[in-house]
């Protein structure tokens, strides 16, 4: 079908006319719906994508995250986020999150879920039979060194300078010697 330019105007015309029919244009009263963050607890972090450290409010609920925002007194990102930090709130209300731990036995191909604590106890486990296995207590030289080369560490780019010291006393503490961190805030 060929259509006229004339003919398409016309056609437009009559069709937002025949729609307008009916229409009132008084104006409507608005009313401001209460904000979402109301009454929510906020506390100011960091977050824990990139080297940048941007500053990020979050906004909880009865101990649930209900808004993620920036941070506009921040002196790195005065209120903005890229992407990643603008989607922060993801990492705590999602569907998808594992809520309790996971474990595969030895050659297993299933995963079972299993109790804090009894993981907790595993992993505590784990790493004395590790540690005990390998720990010298000197070296060939007889100097006292008091390590372990059985297990290594290598650390979050979520943690901060002050949980990174007290995860690396920790760390130290069990004799590990090999202790790497991508440190980015």
């Amino acid at each position: 079908m060929q259509v006229s330019r004339r003919s398409f105007l016309k056609l437009s015309g009559g069709a937002v006319a025949a729609g307008s029919v009916g229409l009132s244009l008084k104006p409507v009263r608005a009313y401001a719906a209460p904000l979402k963050i109301r009454y929510a607890k906020e506390t100011t972090t960091i977050c824990p994508y990139c080297a940048v450290g941007c500053g990020i409010i979050v906004s909880t609920r009865n101990g649930k995250v209900i808004n993620t925002e920036g941070d506009p007194d921040h002196p790195i990102n005065q209120g903005a986020l890229c992407s990643k930090g603008g989607s922060i709130a993801q990492l705590s209300v999602n569907k998808n999150r594992l809520d309790k731990p996971l474990y595969r036995a030895p050659f297993s191909k299933e995963w079972k879920a299993v109790s804090w604590d009894w993981a907790l106890d595993k992993i505590a486990k784990n790493i004395k039979k590790s540690r005990d296995k390998d720990f010298s207590l000197q070296n060939q030289k007889g100097q006292t060194v008091n390590r372990t080369t059985a297990i290594a560490s290598v650390g979050s780019a979520a943690l901060d300078n002050e949980e990174c010291f007290i995860y690396q006393k920790f760390l130290r503490s069990l004799g590990l010697v090999y202790i790497e961190h991508q440190a980015r805030i």
